[in-house]
């Protein structure tokens, strides 16, 4: 079963993307998008998966637990860093918007129950990674060390100017060991358009995966709205067409005591990282913040 889905082969009914565990061939990790019109809400239910509610463009209201929280969201990935919602698992979540709201669902199962909690835009740390061609914007809003508020959830987000290489050099995350854990990924591709904001299906990117025993090897074109399942294996780069921005929703889960992103390079293109102490990141990042596009 190839590992790259792309966009439309995952939708059911009104979700674009309806993503399990189970359908994914693994144990943890797993990813909705919800599409709402405006003036209509959807029930959720989290069953054993903790999950985020991430605007990806619009806003909305959550009521979970007997509370309402409202989502102020964002015109588009590539305008801002969003505020979001953790859902816990065995919840109903009823979801509601104005005026639209697509919403991305990362979710993991769990064991633990926590309690429904709120995240701000201005409160999400906006990371530069890399230097030259290989620089890149790092939202951290569920990572570890940032939201602690998770059994398993672990997800950020990646703005990748066109033309850059991100997810370089190639790293994986499929052995425990004191430099490396465990972890399932999912990556949610959104290419932009001509003017840099909005997604939509000209653009293009491509990613690579694949492992040091060759039984992966998968490089492909992604689309706007793509989604690639990563079950281990050294993955990346993911580069960005000229002239097209990509975003992708990382999405983290797996068997370990404590969440962890940890990770190993792959050893042949482990020197480019020493490379940037030398050279200056690319100017056009950070994209955005939560204010908007810089």
């Amino acid at each position: 079963m190839s590992l790259h889905r792309p966009a439309g082969s995952l939708r059911e009914g009104p979700y674009p993307i309806v993503l399990t565990p189970h359908a994914a061939g693994w144990t943890y990790t797993g990813l909705w998008v919800l599409d709402l019109p405006a003036g209509e809400a959807r029930t959720l239910r989290t069953g054993e998966c903790e999950a985020f509610v991430l605007p990806l463009s619009g806003s909305g209201t959550v009521e979970v637990d007997g509370e309402r929280f409202r989502l102020r969201g964002r015109t588009s990935v590539f305008a801002g860093v969003s505020d979001f919602l953790y859902l816990p698992r065995e919840a109903e979540a009823v979801v509601a918007t104005e005026t639209g709201l697509l919403a991305a669902v990362p979710s993991a199962r769990c064991e633990r129950r926590l309690t429904p909690r709120y995240g701000p835009a201005e409160g999400v740390p906006v990371e530069v990674r890399g230097a030259g061609r290989a620089t890149r914007q790092v939202t951290n809003f569920g990572a570890p060390g940032v939201w602690e508020h998770a059994d398993r959830l672990m997800a950020c987000e990646v703005l990748t100017p066109d033309g850059n290489w991100s997810s370089y050099p190639p790293h994986k995350h499929d052995e425990a060991s004191a430099h490396e854990s465990v972890n399932e990924e999912i990556y949610y591709f959104r290419i932009a358009e001509r003017d840099g904001i909005t997604p939509g299906p000209s653009g293009f990117g491509l990613h690579r995966t694949y492992t040091a025993d060759g039984a992966i090897d998968e490089t492909v074109t992604v689309r706007d709205g793509d989604v690639f399942l990563i079950p281990r294996g050294y993955h990346g780069p993911c580069v960005a067409a000229p002239g097209h921005p990509m975003y992708y929703l990382n999405v983290l889960a797996g068997p370990g005591p404590e969440r962890s992103m940890a990770f190993c390079d792959d050893p042949a293109h482990a020197w480019v990282r020493e490379r940037w102490a030398e050279e200056p990141a690319d100017p056009r990042c950070p994209l955005t913040d939560h204010r908007g596009r810089r």
